[in-house]
């Protein structure tokens, strides 16, 4: 019976809501990343279709079902688990940029 607790608490959707409804800038977002996640700064510098995938994402407006969407496509990704913690974080200090 634990084993399937454990289940289903392992595979409870992620809190998107930071990502979703942040005002922050893609500047704003590019710092934050650079400063608290230097190691996933330098893949996603690294990356072209990432970025492009940010500015896109930030370009809907906050709160908006677009980003909602896109959110939740990105969410669903199979390489998404380690990808989220990080932009989940990043997203909730961004302002601070």
């Amino acid at each position: 019976m634990s084993l399937t607790a454990g289940a289903v608490i392992a595979s409870a959707a992620p809190d998107l809501g930071p990502a979703v409804n942040s005002a922050c800038t893609y500047p704003q977002l590019v710092a934050a990343l650079n400063t608290e996640r230097p190691e996933a700064a330098t893949a996603y510098n690294a990356s072209p279709p990432d970025q492009s995938a940010i500015q896109q994402f930030l370009a809907a407006p906050p709160g908006s079902s677009g980003r909602a969407a896109m959110a939740q496509m990105v969410a669903n990704n199979p390489g998404a688990a380690q990808a989220i913690p990080v932009l989940q974080h990043v997203f909730s200090v961004c302002s601070n940029y």
